[in-house]
């Protein structure tokens, strides 16, 4: 694969010049001291460009914004969102920027934007500036999501500036840069649905359209056809979320994504013990965004594009919000399908069993799981060892005994195939004392337990001597307290 020195990145300007009015030109901050704190070689390699050259003191500037290639339009991006159920009409990036799209050898067009990259208008008040520790957590979490196979941003690399910044205590400052299909999310509909500029929705939803769901465009109706395709690829997105036991943490409108790809690693941790009411974040104070809240929250935030798309889809309202239902309803059958086809593999259950049999082995072990406060991912995996014909470590994590071998002597009736398990069930995620372990090492200025926490989550359906201390949950006294912030 050919790559590219930085100053010969071509980077394209199309959001910017398809979407001025939702387009800001910005310029990054500069970066005092920037120190190259992690470097993800193998995405820049799929992009084409070189991780030596980004090594340099040219590459770096080139990732903190500060080195723009020729060409390129730096903008903050101008978008809305419900906030926690309140609408903000003028939220946009207000610590990042989008540097450009860069199409890599394989054609394929993504964003590459920046986060923590210093102040914009829409700042709100705040100083724009990411500390260490919150890059450092997107970074990790969204390469462990890439691994497991879910729909992610991805971090190219993190830079610390050789700022320092006032959060609750000074901190060492970073930039993220991020790379994704495009950063187009349901509070950019939003932001342009409440400009009443039907034309701006429609040229947005356009650019959506070539951008990411192109089959859209040829559908007799391109706008529900688009919206259907978003709908669909959301109920596919939360359902990995839900099968994996990650918890986002603020699902607000505006970090929910065209394209289906989690985007924003605030707030964010992955289950320990299985339980639907569980919140990490520190400022869901009313557990609105919980683990088990997330397919409910994720259609309410799609019936809020529908809302932005009802100029498009038919010019007499009463008829559009007909239609809009209509495909809003296709959430719930596909995200129910989607959680089912991926409980079956989870539990290794053989093509053609019934519904009604399938659905009733995974509700009695969930409620056995919430019952006992049973470690998620420890618990598929141990299924797994028990389908081989190892059931103790499976035996040993439950405290209804009985119920669970009950349930046990059922599910092995059906005859489970192990290696179908071992496919789908990871041993190892990012457990969350873990990367608290990393993050507060790598403040310090020692990288070694994130390179290996990062070396380890690569491989993570890969059990490997030596690493039981990952596959581990957490100690009991630390998931009652444990609480994720936003980093702003």
């Amino acid at each position: 694969m050919s790559v590219v020195p930085a100053t010969t990145i071509a980077l394209s300007a199309r959001f910017a010049g398809d979407l001025p009015e939702m387009a800001v030109p910005w310029q990054a901050e500069e970066a005092p001291d920037p120190q190259l704190l992690v470097l993800n070689e193998p995405l820049a390699r799929e992009l084409g460009l070189d991780p030596e050259h980004l090594r340099s003191p040219e590459g770096l500037g080139l990732l903190t914004g500060t080195v723009v290639p020729e060409g390129a339009r730096p903008v903050a991006q101008a978008y809305s969102g419900h906030q926690f159920g309140g609408f903000s009409p003028r939220l946009g990036d207000g610590r990042a920027l989008l540097l450009g799209e860069l199409t890599g050898p394989d054609g394929q067009l993504r964003d590459l934007h920046l986060k923590g990259s210093g102040r914009t208008p829409f700042a709100r008040g705040g100083d724009g500036l990411a500390a260490v520790g919150p890059m450092l957590r997107e970074h990790v979490i969204s390469e462990a999501m890439h691994a497991l196979g879910i729909p992610t941003t991805r971090s190219l690399a993190v830079v610390a500036t050789g700022r320092t910044i006032r959060r609750e205590t000074l901190l060492p400052g970073a930039v993220l840069a991020r790379v994704a299909s495009s950063h187009l999310r349901v509070g950019s509909f939003q932001y342009a649905a409440a400009s009443g500029d039907v034309a701006l929705t429609r040229r947005l939803a356009d650019h959506a359209i070539a951008r990411h769901h192109p089959a859209a465009a040829d559908a007799e109706s391109p706008y529900l056809a688009f919206f259907d395709a978003v709908v669909a690829a959301q109920a596919a997105l939360v359902a990995r979320w839900m099968l994996v036991g990650f918890v986002h943490g603020v699902m607000n409108t505006d970090n929910m994504t065209i394209s289906g790809e989690t985007i924003d690693y605030g707030p964010c941790a992955f289950l320990d013990a299985h339980d639907p009411a569980t919140v990490f974040s520190s400022i869901d104070e009313q557990g609105r965004y919980a683990f088990g809240n997330q397919p409910v929250v994720a259609e309410w935030n799609l019936a809020r594009l529908a809302e932005s798309l009802l100029p498009l889809l038919d010019d007499e309202q009463e008829r559009a919000v007909e239609i809009a239902v209509a495909s809003l309803g296709r959430f719930r059958v596909a995200y129910a399908d989607a959680w089912s086809a991926g409980m079956a593999a989870k539990l290794g259950l053989p093509a053609g069993l019934s519904a009604d049999v399938a659905s009733g082995l995974v509700d009695e072990l969930t409620g056995l799981m919430v019952a006992g406060h049973v470690d998620h991912t420890g618990c598929f995996r141990a299924l797994g060892a028990a389908a081989a014909g190892d059931l103790e470590p499976a035996r040993g994590l439950f405290l209804d005994l009985a119920g669970f071998d009950a349930w046990l002597a059922r599910w092995l009736a059906v005859a489970p195939s192990a290696a179908t398990m071992d496919r789908v069930n990871p041993v190892y995620v990012p457990r969350n004392h873990l990367v608290e372990e990393a993050l507060t090492a790598a403040t310090g200025g020692d990288l070694g337990p994130l390179t290996t926490l990062l070396d380890v989550l690569a491989q993570p359906f890969d059990e490997r001597p030596g690493l039981e201390r990952f596959a581990q949950p957490a100690p009991g006294d630390f998931g009652a307290t444990y609480r994720t912030f936003c980093g702003t």
